[in-house]
């Protein structure tokens, strides 16, 4: 016979099987009637709370970022998350080019293609960034045409086909390596004669002549509100970061000029950005603001793993005019633009305001004048911008003799230290140097700015301590 205690045991272990059966059935038993109970409560008729004609207005209003008004909630236009900030360059594509940003702002010129491609004017050229503040180049890498000017590695049987192995900047890259020369990939993005060619379907057609649309120039524009076309220039943009380019600089990220005036008589598809188009004809344009701005986001997310920046080149009148019809023409809008890039590099050179603008007669003739005035407007346009965007201006160093006699000037160095004078007077001293042919005046002082804090730091008294 077992011990009491065993028997106990046995005892308690039954009644505790016999009680999980009593509860596991009376669980059962409970499902059941749940499931009975949900057959007899009848499901209330689903309908859409908001007409579709609200619903078109407010996506109308995301384009303007102005849907605060909807059920009292303030929608968030950033991002949630965001890319921290310092980043180990372990996590980025290593393209084996050192080359950090510049500690006192990048100063750089404009080359072509051509430029680079001829080995005196390119070792000169260098020389002289070398013995100057200058620290950058912004070189072409796609073209106005199309041309994608290096070899490279796309797996992308379209840019492989519009590249035309001109020079190679692999090599290119490496020199300015050695100077530590800042590189800057130009890529002209939606005036694209080659591709627009090869895929008209990706362009704008006239249905008068069945033909691709062209402006006065002669100039095509891919469609910057389809996907496709994205794709394609942040391919190419790729193979710039893959080569060691540190900042990708989109040109021409817009519609073409005055698009607003044949936009309802081309053929085109808008997919969509469809949802964004508005009634009120005075309210035209902001589905094109909406494009440019979700392409520059895109580049953004696209580009991030190969930890370049990204910059955009923006007509200098968008950032004065504010939302004005013909602004939305083109689809810029400076402030959503800023929300979106590293870095704004407005067009200002004095040669291209029209007579009277800022009150001033001749704009060409008055550089500094231009400059100072226009800061004011960017300041002003920057406000309220939540992102801690960079603004790296383009001036004019070239002699704009298609204006009419008496209007302009020959611009030396006078007019360019002008313009630089000017930014520096507002705290900015990043810019850019045009000039077509790549042909930029001696004699200028680059960082007035930074020579007038070294000059005061060592005009300041040094006092020797107290002994006691």
């Amino acid at each position: 016979m077992l011990p009491n205690k065993y028997f106990i045991k046995r005892m308690g272990f039954g009644l505790l099987l016999l009680l999980s059966f009593f509860i596991l059935a009376a669980c059962q038993n409970v499902d059941q009637g749940t499931d009975e109970a949900e057959t007899e409560v009848q499901v209330p008729e689903v309908g859409y709370k908001y007409e579709q004609t609200e619903v078109d207005d407010f996506h109308g209003r995301q384009a303007i970022q102005d849907t605060a008004r909807y059920e009292n909630i303030t929608l968030n236009q950033n991002s949630y998350l965001t890319e921290p900030e310092n980043l180990p360059q372990s996590l980025y594509y290593d393209s084996g080019i050192n080359i950090p940003y510049p500690e006192d702002g990048v100063r750089g010129v404009y080359l072509t293609a051509a430029n680079v491609a001829d080995p005196v004017y390119f070792e000169e050229i260098v020389s002289y960034i070398d013995q100057t503040d200058l620290n950058a180049v912004v070189i072409d890498f796609k073209d106005d045409w199309g041309h994608i000017i290096p070899p490279n590695d796309s797996d992308n049987p379209t840019v492989q086909q519009n590249t035309i192995e001109e020079v190679d900047y692999r090599a290119i890259m490496e020199v300015l390596e050695e100077h530590q020369i800042y590189p800057i990939a130009r890529i002209t993005t939606f005036k694209d004669n080659l591709l627009s060619d090869q895929r008209p379907d990706l362009s704008f057609i006239d249905p008068e002549t069945n033909e691709i649309w062209s402006d006065a120039n002669g100039a095509q524009f891919i469609n910057p509100f389809m996907q496709e076309t994205w794709d394609y220039v942040i391919d190419v943009a790729e193979e710039a970061a893959k080569m060691g380019f540190k900042d990708i600089q989109f040109d021409y990220v817009r519609f073409p000029e005055g698009f607003f005036e044949w936009s309802d008589d081309l053929e085109y598809e808008i997919g969509y950005y469809e949802k964004f188009l508005l009634d009120d004809p005075e309210a035209k344009g902001y589905e094109r603001v909406a494009a440019i701005n979700d392409f520059l986001a895109y580049s953004q997310q696209q580009l991030g793993p190969y930890g370049v920046e990204v910059s955009a080149d923006i007509f200098g009148y968008t950032t004065v005019a504010g939302d004005t019809y013909d602004v939305r023409g083109i689809g810029q809008n400076f402030s959503q633009m800023a929300e979106q890039v590293d870095t704004v590099s407005a067009m200002i050179y004095p040669s291209h305001w029209g007579m009277e603008f800022f009150g001033i007669t001749y704009p060409d003739l008055y550089p500094y004048e231009v400059v100072d005035n226009y800061m004011y407007a960017e300041n002003n346009a920057l406000e309220n911008v939540s992102n801690q965007v960079n603004t790296r201006p383009w001036l004019q160093d070239f002699t704009d003799t298609s204006l009419p006699p008496g209007t302009y000037q020959t611009y030396g160095p006078e007019q360019v230290q002008a313009q630089v004078n000017a930014l520096a007077a507002h705290g900015v001293n990043e810019f850019l140097l045009w000039n077509a042919g790549g042909y930029y005046t001696p004699g200028v002082d680059y960082t007035p700015q930074l020579d007038q804090q070294v000059a005061a730091e060592e005009s300041m008294p040094v006092y020797e301590s107290s002994q006691y």
